[in-house]
């Protein structure tokens, strides 16, 4: 509560509403007693001032009425509810299977999943070359004797960048990589 009394929460059912629960100060001793009729704003009249006090006072009785038909409307529909078994996380999981479904049946999904197949059978094939290129080269290595396997290279010029990139092996496997194009 406010210093003046009032509930000021804009959530709270009793908004508005002084101490006892009942409409504030405004209206004891009808339309704001005697005394704050000397702080009228200026051009206005004690019967207007009244007046205008007293509708206030019926809005702010309606709006009462109001935020307690809600509450009972959402205690109803919360018990309905509950005896068809809704909770909150069965909502959630309805939504959030409702939106899957919404997504797996969008266009853009379709091309994406698509788009995803044709890379992936692809990028198999690459695979597949590779190690059936591999297997291969690896299979003539073993046929050649360990000392004679390298030829006329060291170790270190074997595995230069250069020297692999110059190899037809490489080339033969850059042709197959580069020839691959996604959809």
């Amino acid at each position: 509560m406010d210093p003046v009394g009032q509930d000021i929460n804009l959530n709270s059912p009793n908004k508005g509403l002084g101490p006892a629960g009942g409409v504030d100060s405004l209206t004891e001793g009808g339309a704001m007693g005697v005394a704050a009729a000397n702080t009228l704003p200026p051009g206005l009249t004690e019967e207007e001032a009244e007046e205008l006090y007293s509708d206030l006072a019926k809005v702010e009785e309606e709006i009462n009425t109001l935020r307690q038909v809600l509450l009972a409307k959402e205690k109803h529909s919360a018990e309905l509810k509950r005896k068809l078994g809704l909770s909150p996380l069965n909502e959630l999981k309805q939504n959030l299977t409702k939106g899957w479904q919404d997504v797996q049946t969008s266009n853009a999904y379709k091309k994406t999943s698509e788009t995803l197949s044709v890379a992936g059978q692809k990028t198999t094939a690459a695979f597949s070359t590779m190690g059936t290129v591999l297997s291969r080269k690896l299979g003539d290595m073993r046929a050649l004797p360990f000392s004679n396997s390298f030829g006329n290279y060291s170790i270190r010029q074997s595995i230069s960048m250069p020297t692999m990139r110059n190899s037809p092996t490489f080339k033969s496997f850059e042709d197959k990589v580069g020839n691959i194009k996604l959809g």
